[in-house]
């Protein structure tokens, strides 16, 4: 797969909405400015990048997940904009995984990164290349770079005890303090560096601080720590290293090594930027990175109504049992939207009508069904299911037809789509019906059976209730109507008699039994956990109902992936077996948004 194949002259590009980092890009592209960088075929440093050729792309973005975690819809998000952008503008897009952390990272959320990332549409191959990397394959840079900044006087390992360090950071009202180590000549703190890298030091015994300000009114630039004694095995590197790079510090430096024009990120990392411009510019003076060296940008993140994306409250919710695993359906993660019923081209068009900017706001849940709903309309093949089913006899069946007689009746698998065929169920003497279509005493307005009415079964026959058994605690138990005669669907007959009501059904011949599994919103606030009440206190004990349907037999052969429209329900998916061995559906999301009306 190739995230560069497009040209940003071309009228789709030209069509999409214009926002700040779009403008940044264009005028970049317009100016010329990284125009003349070299590309060594590889990420490296300067002198690696200067023996190689013009770079090919464009524009260079990134996406740099932690693999410590499945991917929520806020990584989505970011997916579609550095892999769209790139997309749009000939660019390339790498992934990098920011594995700088060896105690909280996993294979296991590497493979489902990479899972992800492609199921959203999107690779990281371009001109026959691989742009997938690591953060751990440039440790040794990342070292080298470290020993520069030391010997530059722009660093120093500094022993002081983490709460020693905390006070004398200081805090907005109060400039920080220098440490008692600051002052250290550079041999001392080469030779004290090199004994932390050799393992002579113990866990937080010394770290390495640049050297920038302590009195900075930007706290981040109070000498930021940017290297901490680690004694644990790193999951690509081992045993190798036992100083591991704070992120601060890696990341700004993978972005350069990468060639990266446009290190897009989220808001929280903005009073990043003046530290990550500070180190590239010192690198850059020493001659180590590629220049002009890469700038970051920063776009606020996807806050969602009735989602958490917290990956504490999630693993929370996970381990507590509140979920069924990272991929329940109810879930934000990725893998819980693909089960649910989620498309990659939903998610694409969610994250383009969203767009991106600056402020910090609330996305209504109602935008991401409706991006969903707009794509499976075109796509999902009609069926018709009953979600709460009591029994309809047609009493005059027999007499009609004789014993035992099914009618054969269809209906297109897509109205809009004649060319995807009809689908075929049979209409006989006892069907099931929603138990909500019928009532001894219709409200207003209400035009489905009830004694003495008249509705049509959708592509069958029309048929006058007659009455109904209740059993001794008044529970409906069954239905019972009469056939008209020359009314089927698609007859000459049909339109003979005129009726309001139309009302879906599946007959007891061949209709399947299935296990739906009736998916809502995981909370019942719309900003749950930021307000004083624990957030699991908010949680909708309504998000999950599962009843035993019935389904037409096309709907039975649908497999894992397929889309459905249940008439009158919703759209479903196939999901996993049910205990019994059956089959079982998903709602992905209603007709129409319904939620809090």
């Amino acid at each position: 797969m190739s995230s560069a194949p497009a040209s940003p002259s071309n009228k789709e590009s030209l069509a999409k909405p214009s926002n700040f980092l779009r403008q940044v890009i264009e005028r970049d592209l317009e100016q010329g400015t990284y125009a003349q960088r070299q590309w060594g075929g590889t990420p490296g440093d300067a002198a690696h990048h200067q023996q190689g050729t013009p770079d090919p792309a464009k524009i260079r973005t990134r996406f740099p997940p932690e693999p410590n975690g499945y991917l929520h819809v806020g990584h989505a998000k970011s997916i579609c904009l550095n892999f769209g952008l790139a997309r749009d503008y000939g660019g390339i897009c790498h992934l990098r995984f920011d594995d700088t952390n060896p105690e909280k990272e996993e294979i296991e959320y590497v493979e489902g990164i990479k899972d992800v990332v492609h199921w959203l549409g999107f690779g990281w191959d371009a001109n026959g290349t691989s742009h997938l990397y690591q953060a751990s394959d440039y440790f040794d840079f990342m070292y080298r770079a470290a020993e520069y900044l030391i010997e530059a006087g722009h660093a120093y390992v500094d022993e002081q005890t983490p709460e020693q360090m905390r006070i004398n950071r200081g805090d907005f009202s109060r400039p920080g303090v220098d440490s008692p180590y600051r002052s250290r000549s550079i041999d001392e703190n080469l030779t004290r560096f090199r004994e932390m890298r050799d393992g002579k030091l113990t866990d937080g015994a010394a770290v390495l601080r640049a050297k920038i300000d302590m009195a900075s009114p930007n706290i981040n630039l109070r000498d930021p720590t940017i290297y901490r004694i680690k004694h644990a095995e790193h999951h690509n590197t081992g045993n190798k290293w036992c100083i591991y790079p704070m992120y601060t510090y890696a990341h700004p430096i993978e972005d350069a090594l990468e060639n990266i024009t446009h290190s897009i990120c989220t808001l929280e990392f903005e009073d990043q930027r003046p530290f990550y411009d500070w180190l590239l510019d010192r690198l850059a003076e020493g001659g180590l990175i590629n220049t002009p060296h890469p700038r970051q940008y920063e776009f606020a993140r996807l806050n969602l109504t009735y989602v958490v994306t917290s990956k504490r409250k999630l693993r929370q919710l996970v381990d507590e049992g509140h979920v069924d695993g990272w991929d329940d359906p109810r879930m934000p993660t990725i893998v819980g939207l693909r089960r649910r019923g989620y498309t990659p081209e939903s998610l694409q068009l969610f994250a383009e009508r969203i767009g991106v900017s600056k402020a910090d706001s609330w996305i209504d849940y109602s935008i991401l069904e409706g991006a969903l709903r707009d794509d499976l309309d075109p796509k999902a093949a009609r069926a018709m299911a009953v979600l709460d089913p009591v029994k309809l006899v047609i009493t005059n069946w027999d007499d009609l037809h004789g014993a035992g007689f099914l009618d054969a009746c269809s209906a297109p698998v897509h109205p809009h789509a004649p060319e995807r065929g009809k689908r075929e169920f049979q209409f006989g003497r006892e069907l099931w019906i929603e138990r909500t279509d019928y009532e001894d005493t219709p409200p207003k307005g209400f035009f489905r059976l009830f004694p003495g009415n008249k509705v049509r079964l959708k592509y069958g026959h029309v048929i006058e209730c007659t009455g109904a058994t209740r059993d001794a605690n008044g529970t409906l138990v069954e239905v019972q109507a009469k056939l008209v005669p020359d009314t089927k669907s698609g007859t000459p007959g049909a339109d003979a008699i005129k009726v309001k009501g139309n009302i879906t059904w599946v007959s007891v011949a061949d209709g399947v039994q299935a296990e739906v599994r009736l998916y809502d919103r995981l909370f019942s606030v719309p900003q749950p956990g930021t307000g004083e009440k624990d957030f699991l206190e908010e949680l909708n004990p309504g998000s999950l109902k599962v009843v035993t349907a019935y389904v037409e037999p096309s709907a039975a052969a649908a497999r894992s992936g397929d889309s459905l429209q249940f008439e009158r329900h919703g759209y479903f998916t196939p999901d996993r077996a049910a205990a019994n061995g059956g089959i079982t559906f998903n709602r992905v999301t209603g007709l129409k948004d319904s939620w809090g009306k």
